[in-house]
């Protein structure tokens, strides 16, 4: 049996996982100026950016969408 690799490069990682190495790597203030969302940026925390992000649609793709994008600088 071939061993299939999904190549969606989301898949298996959560959007805590997500959040958390895109703040480890750019921070709070970066990540508020690359993405204008409040929670970037107004008393800012992993939780509160989960909690705004699982309940809007637009901000999670704009999240995906750089980590998809900043993936060959998280890797190193």
């Amino acid at each position: 049996m071939e061993n299939l690799k999904s190549k969606d490069p989301l898949h298996g990682i959560t959007l805590q996982k997500i959040v958390e190495k895109l703040v480890d790597h750019y921070g709070f203030d970066t990540l508020g100026e690359l993405i204008k969302v409040k929670c970037f940026t107004d008393n800012p925390s992993i939780k509160s950016s989960l909690t705004f992000l699982r309940k809007t649609d637009w901000a999670r793709k704009q999240v995906e969408d750089l980590y998809i994008k900043s993936l060959p600088k998280l890797q190193n």
